[in-house]
């Protein structure tokens, strides 16, 4: 199993399919990737050779692309400081609801969690 960027990456899986399991890479940047290391993309990662591994994880180096630490760094750095602004946004990341204009009055279960039950609430629904 090969480790670039400090992530496991699948053996069985294509060059192109395997490098998405890195934070930050998605298919057209491993294409990209590919393309500039004149790796072919419909081989499987078990195939690589150590040298292509190494101009692959080379290429991941460079200044071109931000990538998992640095990525999920840069990422949490922005939401603070929405959050410190207190914009809406910032606001809406703080109350720990939909940040981009979803509905709440239903759905919006993954970003407000479980439903809580509300004390009194059958009774109204009886009463009608």
């Amino acid at each position: 199993m090969a480790r670039i960027a400090g992530v496991n990456i699948p053996d069985n899986k294509r060059v192109t399919i395997a490098l998405t399991y890195i934070h930050g890479i998605g298919r057209t940047t491993a294409r990209k990737i590919c393309a500039a290391t004149g790796v072919d993309k419909q081989r499987r990662m078990k195939e690589l050779t150590e040298d292509e591994l190494n101009s692959i994880r080379k290429e991941m180096e460079s200044d071109d692309y931000t990538i998992e630490g640095d990525l999920r760094r840069q990422t949490s750095i922005n939401i603070k400081r929405l959050m410190d602004m207190k914009s809406y946004r910032g606001l809406r990341h703080r109350a720990h609801l939909p940040v981009r204009g979803q509905r709440t009055s239903t759905n919006a279960r993954t970003r407000k969690g479980p439903a809580k039950p509300i004390a009194g609430k059958k009774q109204t629904l009886a009463k009608k």
